[in-house]
Order: C-alpha cells, then structure tokens, then sequence
C-alpha cells in the first residue's frame, strides 16, 4: 500500500513540477501532430453531426490521438516522424471515408464493411462518383501540414526529442498517463444510456456525436472482431435477449378480411431499385414522373406510410429483411457475414407450400453474395447475369437495362407457369440506380418549368442538371420498364392466377439541398428561397422530414375486382410487416417475425429503423439528437417515447442476437430435442 501511495506521489509531484516550456520547445512535431489531428475529427463531425462546441467528443478524441500518439516517444529520433505520419495517414482515411460515407448513407462507417466492400465494387464507385465533395480532400491538408512543418524544422536543424533511451520512456510513460486521466475524465461525464449504446454500436451518429470519431472507430473495431468470435462468447446472453423478446412480444394469430385471399395463387415480388414515393408523387409539366406506378397502386393495395429498413448492406438488406421480418445486423451485411445461417423466410414457406420459388437479377451472381444468400432465402433458381444475354446497347449503369431485363425474365415465367403449378419469383430491377448519369439512356423527360408567356413558351431550369432532376428522368425510365413487363404478363395470361408485389428496396440518397429546391423554387431567381418565418408556403427540409422523404412505394395487386384490393393504406409500415401481412394473405405464419400483419396491428404499428429512430402514426424520433416531429395533432401521452425507446432497444438487440448466433437453428434443435425426450417419455 505504501508503494502505492509512493507512486501516486511521484506522478503528483512530476505534474506540479513538469517543466512545461522546455516539453514544448522539444515537441513541437509531436504537438502539431495532435492538434492537427484533433481538429481533423472536429472538421468530420463539423460536416456531418453539427456539433461544433461539445467538449465531450473532443476529449474522447485528444485521448485516442495522445495514447496513440505517445508510442512514438518508443523510437529514435528519424523514425519519430515516419511513426507520426502512419498514424496521421490513418486518422485521415477515417475521416474522409466516413465523411464520404454520411454523405450517401446518413450514417458511419464499420470496419466489417470491408468485407462487404470487396463484393461490390460497382456500387461503390457509382456512389464515389455520386457523392465525392471536395469537403472531403479538405482532412487531407493535415498530412501536408505535418509534412511541411516537418521540412521547416529540418531546416532550423531542429530535432524532435530524442535524448537517452530511459528519458524517452519518461516521456512515453507521461504522454500515456496524460491521454489516459483525459480519457478518464470523459468517461466520468458518460452516462449509462450512453455507455449502452456504445456497448450495442447501432446508433452509430449518436456514437460520433457524444464519443468522437476515433473512439467509435476503435470501439467498432473491436465490435467487429467480436462478431468473428461470437461462438466463443456472448451466446448465453444472446440467447436471454431471444427468448425474453419473443415470450414478451408473441404475436397472436388473428383472421381478419385479408386472411387466406391469395392462398394457392402465384406470387411475383418486383425489388423496385431506389423507387421513392417523393418520385411516384412528381409531376413536370402535367406528366407524372412515374405513370404506371400510379395507375397501378391506385388498382392495388397501396401502403403509402412504407419505409424501407436497410443499413450499409443496402438492397440486400432488403430482400433479407422482406424475406425475414427480421432486421440488418449492427456490423456488415448479412448477406455477407450472415447468410449461412437457418431463417424462417417467406420463401421456404411457400416452398413448403408447394411453391417453386425463383429469383432473378441481370448482375454477377456474387454481387451481394446473392449466390448464396439466395439459398439460404430457401430459391430453388437464382438466374443471376449468366443467364442471359447482355450486350453493350442494352446496359445502364451496373449493367442489363430494366427493359431487357424484363423481356428476356418473361419466357421463363411463362415456362415456369405452364410447366410447373405454383411459383414465387423475385425479380431485382437494376436501372435506376445511383449515380443517375445516364440521362441519354433514360429517354425524353423534361424536369423544367415550362409556361406560355406572351404566346410564346418560357422554360425555366427548375430540376434540370439536379442530381434529383435526374433521378426522376431515371425513375421515368424504370417506370416505362416495369409497365411495359406487367403488360408482357398479361398478354401471355401469367397475371390471370398471379398476386404481383412492388417494393422500394430503399431510397436513392439524394441530397437535401435538392429537396428544398424542389419544394422551394424561386423560377424568377432560379434559386432556393429561404424559409422565413410564418411563410407556410415554403417546406423546411431538416434532418427529420428529410427522413420522412425516404418513403418507398408498397403495393399488392392482383385482378380481383374485390373493394377491398383497391384501396389506400395510410398506417406506418416497414419492411419487417411484409413478411406476416403476406403470410395472412397466403396462409403461412412465421413466429420469429419482428413486424406485424398491418391489417391486424393498424394504428398501432412501430417502425424501428436500425439505426434506433422509429416512426409511428403520431410521430417521427430521431434518437441520434432526441428530437421528434409530429406527424398528427394529437397528444402524446407520458411516457410514450421512453416506452417506444425501450421496444426499439429490445427489438434491435433481439434481432441483432437472432442472426449473429443462428438462435432460430438453435431454438427448433431445442424443439427437437424436447420433442423427442417426450415421445421416448410416451413410449416408456
């Protein structure tokens, strides 16, 4: 005890008396470095999170980049820089990939998304291509920075400290000590929410805004390796949060008018690429954006409140989650890390049914892993790009034009319809997918303004040469596409015993500034009018109605002439309901589905987003700022955001637990078990 109160002394007495001038006119590399440093983490949140002043991220992040930084006091005199630099270069790659990656996803990067990245190459460079801003060359005076000043001190014959051997451990051991009691200090002002979701890593905004940039990287980091080692640990507490979810929220069977509608008939599910209902909803001119789709949700069932709920495994988290009703995991993709484990999924069931279940997509079967991801989604085909004939007239973007696509897709379900009874097909359009540049390929549509002034017609810019502009020439495009295949069907009579399901996979990740000009525009100026007060003409677009612009397109459709087929569903729906609404429709029933029938929950319903926001019929919560936009007039009664919060931490970490430890495999294997132990019990 005595040695330790020896020692405590010792660093009180090396604080008081810590020569602080001559540590600075030695360090002056090494002090550069961390400033710089530091402020590259405050110019990413600065660009991203917005909050400039908080003093919790910038401690968390001098910690890191001191701790770090502290090891180079370990080498001699030329190899200090050469250490500083690795570590600069390293910081900035953390900085301008996530800034990169908040531009397009409104999220932060994992490093497990390496793997992914290596299986779509494609996307992104279309996302490069779409989001690249020269903010993000800006981290990089840091390295320039630091090499500059490094050449200036050369010249002055100034030398980082070197000195013998046992002062440079001194000078290690007190730059440690001193990262160490301010890293000590942060954590002393964490909470226990806080500490809760760093623990979970879903929330990954909330994480750089309260943590800094450097520790949610360093803690993802080892979130990452965790989930490579998650048979050896964390199975028992995994297995808890599963059962506890599902013996606390067991969804009861109920019939209602929808049950068994379309049993025995076939299915065709449409993965529409990036169809948004802000697209659906456009018109130019007196032409609509997206003409079939409004003439087909209007002769369908249309769920008008949808949103998809993918995360940085994008449209294969959506067929993951439409197929599962469970949600994306919190580290990667499951189509890559995670598709090898045992699911309840829509298409199993229909198989199980009597279904031939097919699924085609005019890119590189290992796109997504989709080689194998479809397998384990239970489709007994995948027709991936070898199956059919790409030339280079008939490619847009990644690849078969949505046209052709269609085109060469019909014969094989004419085939299947003929040959084999009852089929469920998936088809996984293409076309309209970001960058949004190819504009010649998309056909003639006009995103201006056009007006008869004076006998004589005045165009006005308005969307045109906007990346949004575009996108509606693209969703134009896609829209002709899929009218021009449901009319193939019909034709060839595949439509006359066929339910027909339309999807956006998610939305197109344009950018706000777009949005308000859109909703905004000033053809006098041909600018943005700003939003003034008491002005309710003018659409203020923050981050909260941003999101709620993200809305996809759901339709069921089918040629019954039922009232009940041809009518508009305005409750909040999420991907996760679809599987347990068509089940009821189909006549199957998943038990570890996470949403719900809609025609059975109602207003009732809860979309939980993975990253922990949620959206009910009242209201929109944003938990990365704990702001909430109302979406009714209506009272929210207390406690009704704390109690949706609960759900929402319960349901993402249940699901997260679901697909990372194979809990369903492991739960009918107890089944079994169980089931066998009394049958012997029986027979004894």
């Amino acid at each position: 005890m005595k040695k330790i109160k020896d020692k405590i002394k010792k660093i009180k007495d090396g604080i008081v008396n810590f020569n602080y001038k001559q540590y600075i006119s030695t360090n002056r590399q090494f002090i550069a470095f961390v400033i710089s440093n530091v402020i590259n983490a405050w110019l990413l949140r600065f660009f991203t999170v917005h909050n400039y002043f908080a003093i919790k991220p910038f401690l968390a992040d001098l910690a890191i980049v001191l701790i770090l930084g502290s090891f180079v006091y370990l080498f001699k005199a030329k190899k200090q820089f050469t250490y500083l630099m690795i570590l600069s270069i390293i910081f900035n790659i953390i900085c301008i990939v996530n800034s990169l990656y908040y531009t397009y996803y409104m999220s932060f990067v994992s490093v497990s998304l390496i793997a992914v990245s290596l299986t779509v190459v494609d996307v992104g460079d279309a996302v490069i291509q779409n989001v690249l801003q020269v903010k993000d060359f800006i981290f990089l005076w840091q390295l320039i920075f630091l090499s500059v000043y490094h050449i200036h001190l050369k010249k002055k014959k100034y030398i980082e400290f070197a000195g013998p051997k046992e002062n440079r451990k001194k000078r290690f051991t007190g730059t440690l000590i001193c990262g160490v009691i301010i890293y000590a200090l942060f954590f002393a002002t964490v909470t226990s929410v806080e500490f809760s979701r760093l623990s979970k890593q879903w929330n990954r905004e909330f994480l750089v805004t309260k943590f800094g940039v450097y520790t949610y990287q360093l803690n993802d980091l080892f979130k990452s390796l965790d989930a490579k080692f998650n048979t050896l640990f964390g199975y028992d507490n995994a297995a808890k949060e599963f059962r506890d979810y599902y013996e606390e929220n067991t969804i009861e069977l109920k019939n209602n008018e929808y049950t068994n509608t379309f049993d025995g008939k076939n299915l065709i599910v449409i993965h529409a690429e990036s169809i948004q209902n802000a697209a659906i909803n456009q018109e130019f001119n007196g032409e609509k954006v997206a003409p079939f789709f409004n003439k087909i949700k209007d002769e369908g069932i249309y769920f008008s409140n949808f949103y998809s709920q993918a995360s940085s495994g994008t449209s294969s988290d959506s067929e993951f989650t439409f197929s599962t009703s469970l949600l994306p995991v919190t580290n990667g993709s499951v189509a890559v890390s995670y598709w090898n484990r045992e699911y309840e999924t829509l298409q199993r069931m229909l198989r199980d049914k009597g279904y031939n279940t097919l699924s085609f997509h005019a890119n590189n079967g290992d796109f997504w892993n989709r080689n194998n991801l479809h397998k384990s989604l239970g489709y007994n085909t995948f027709y991936s790009k070898s199956s059919f004939k790409v030339d280079e007239e008939n490619i847009i973007g990644l690849g078969l034009s949505d046209k052709e696509f269609f085109k060469q897709a019909v014969p094989i379900l004419k085939k299947e319809y003929d040959e084999n009874g009852k089929f469920m097909a998936t088809l996984i359009m293409l076309s309209n997918h970001t960058p949004f540049d190819e504009i010649e390929k998309y056909g003639e549509f006009d995103t201006d303004i056009k007006e008869e002034v004076d006998g004589e017609i005045v165009s006005y810019p308005y969307m045109e040469d906007t990346k949004l502009g575009n996108y509606f020439k693209s969703v134009h495009y896609a829209d002709e596409a899929l009218g021009e295949f449901i009319t193939a069907l019909e034709e060839e009579g595949i439509l006359d015993n066929t339910v027909l399901v339309i999807y956006g996979d998610h939305d197109a990740r344009l950018p706000k500034s777009d949005y308000r000009r859109l909703y905004n525009y000033d053809k006098e100026t041909d600018s943005t009018r700003d939003c003034e007060e008491g002005d309710d003409s003018c659409v203020i677009i923050d981050s909260n109605t941003y999101e709620l612009l993200r809305k996809v397109p759901f339709i069921i459709y089918s040629k019954e002439t039922k009232e009940s087929l041809h009518t508009e569903v305005t409750d909040v729906m999420g991907m996760y309901d679809c599987m347990p609404t068509l089940g009821n429709m189909f006549g199957f029933y998943n038990k570890y589905a996470l949403g719900h029938d809609i025609f059975d929950i109602k207003d009732n319903n809860i979309v939980v987003f993975p990253n922990g926001n949620w959206v009910t019929n009242k209201i929109y919560y944003n938990s990365q700022n704990n702001t909430w936009l109302p979406l009714k007039e209506t009272e929210i009664e207390a406690g009704y955001i704390e109690a949706n919060n609960l759900y929402t931490e319960k349901l993402l970490s249940a699901s997260n637990a679901t697909v990372v430890f194979d809990l369903i495999k492991n739960a009918r294997e107890t089944e079994e078990a169980e089931s066998d132990y009394i049958e012997e019990k029986v027979i004894d």
